[in-house]
């Protein structure tokens, strides 16, 4: 397990707002009580209300703004999980696709209900980024235009806490990795909101890690 740099996170999370987003697309599906699944959705997130947008950017600003190396830790995809037909593979043509593919989505659904421990309802959100990362000069004073694009997904497991709410998340992660201000796709950053009771399937289960 790599180290984190805070620098890289914060990086990313200081453009979570709604007036800096630039988060193209959310998609996501609520599963009820009894772990069956209880329909989806895919929108555009521009043409979300201001009000859902900023709650929106505040359940995925909770995966890089955690404590990291703590809450937030990086893993490795190991060659084998690499393979055709990984996670790692569904994962990278949903980045690529911009999540605008339902098919990708509800199969990673079906992985996430397959193996998730949850004792109520749950919503499971990915969000859809592309971040143009801005040249900086050595003593980080950004110099304007963007020297590479990171685009990345970020998901995030949450309880409902009503009709259709999703509340603070418990679990989610960050793919590819951000390390040293571009993307890394050997690695994810994954968040556990209590890490004495870890949701070790979406280690194993659902990532193959």
């Amino acid at each position: 397990m790599s180290i984190i740099n805070r620098e890289d996170m914060l990086e990313l999370t200081r453009r979570m707002t709604p007036a800096r987003t630039s988060i193209t697309r959310i998609a996501g599906c609520y599963i009820d009580r009894d772990g069956e699944f209880d329909g989806s959705f895919n929108t555009n997130f521009l043409k979300l209300s201001g009000s859902d947008k900023a709650k929106n950017l505040k359940l995925a600003k909770t995966v890089p703004f955690s404590d990291t190396n703590k809450n937030l830790k990086k893993y490795e995809f190991k060659p084998e999980a690499q393979r055709p037909g990984s996670m790692w593979q569904l994962l990278m043509a949903m980045k690529e696709c911009g999540l605008k593919n339902d098919a990708l989505m509800d199969t990673f659904y079906d992985v996430v209900i397959e193996n998730y421990h949850a004792v109520s309802e749950y919503a499971v959100l990915v969000f859809h980024d592309r971040y143009d990362i801005p040249v900086k000069a050595a003593d980080k004073e950004r110099l304007g235009e963007s020297e590479d694009v990171f685009e990345y997904l970020i998901c995030v497991i949450c309880p409902l806490s009503g009709e259709y709410e999703p509340g603070e998340p418990e679990c989610g992660f960050l793919f590819p990795a951000f390390t040293d201000r571009s993307g890394d796709l050997n690695h994810v950053n994954i968040y556990q909101k209590n890490i004495d009771m870890s949701h070790i399937e979406l280690l194993k289960g659902i990532l193959g890690i």
